[in-house]
């Protein structure tokens, strides 16, 4: 089928009110997804009192007490202070049918409280105006990747849209872009303990807060709850550790250059090299990153 019959079969099906409410959404997404993408790539200071607050939060939803607080200025920095803390081999064991002895450690507590967390708001999704397409595609086939107004003239469901434009989106921009590079050049100081990325988890965090502010999730109070607290790390902090006792926190860094990716259609970034590298941390750590 040509691509001008596969658009007039997607408005034959789709009623017109629909299409038009569908791109209002995109167009309101689009300004959500610059707001987290925005919180991803701050350099401002960390605002300690509220990370702290939210850090103890997530303590408390795992029956632990206020831990100490001990902020760095990078995740170099905070390298001497991950002694003992585990790995995601680890965590991995704890997931298996014999689970090791004793008492999981705090990580492994949060990654299934995490994991739970994400699978209650998905069951949480629902809205006619998200699934409204009929556009027939093979069993196991994707979705056609095309620009955001193209696909939904196209018939791909907003729901898929809002997926690749404003998720996969922000998870190129700040995990494939930045924390994941990170972590691989720490990794020359050997292997590194399970962390939370902070502002860079805005990829997940902010996808599930455009489905609450658009309309097209209703969370329960606990999980809404719990999502706001991801939610202000996110706009408070760097990357964390959690420790039994102690909790190790990393400032955003002091600086963050990006250019666009080519032939992105959805604000995608990635790091800009020359210029003194991509990142500085308040350190002055700067990592090579490769892209």
């Amino acid at each position: 089928m040509t691509a001008p019959a596969r658009h007039q079969t997607a408005r034959d099906v789709i009623p017109a009110r629909t299409l038009e409410s569908s791109i209002e959404h995109w167009l309101a997404a689009v300004e959500i997804r610059r707001e987290w993408l925005d919180h991803g790539l701050s350099t401002t200071p960390a605002d300690r009192a509220g990370a702290e607050d939210r850090l103890t939060a997530i303590y408390a939803r795992h029956f632990r007490p206020r831990p100490r607080f001990r902020w760095v200025d990078s995740p170099r920095q905070a390298l001497p202070s991950l002694t003992g803390l585990p790995t995601h081999d680890v965590l991995q064991r704890w997931v298996m049918p014999r689970r090791p002895p004793g008492v999981p450690p705090l990580a492994s507590d949060i990654a299934a409280g995490l994991s739970r967390l994400r699978g209650a708001l998905d069951d949480a999704v629902s809205h006619p105006d998200l699934d409204p397409s009929r556009l027939r595609r093979d069993k196991g086939k994707p979705w056609p990747v095309l620009p955001p107004l193209e696909a939904l003239d196209a018939g791909v469901p907003l729901r898929e849209v809002l997926r690749q434009g404003v998720r996969d989106a922000l998870r190129t921009s700040l995990a494939d872009g930045f924390y994941l590079p990170v972590r691989a050049a720490l990794s020359a100081y050997g292997r590194l303990p399970v962390a939370w990325y902070g502002q860079q988890e805005a990829h997940w965090i902010g996808y599930y807060d455009l489905l609450r502010r658009l309309g097209f999730a209703r969370y329960r109070p606990a999980d809404a709850d719990h999502l706001d607290d991801w939610a202000m790390l996110a706009r408070s902090c760097g990357w964390w550790w959690p420790g039994e006792d102690v909790c190790v926190v990393v400032e955003r860094p002091a600086v963050i250059r990006t250019e666009s990716v080519p032939g992105g259609w959805h604000g995608q970034v990635r790091p800009r090299q020359g210029d003194g590298g991509p990142v500085e941390y308040r350190d002055g750590w700067r990592p090579l990153l490769n892209r």
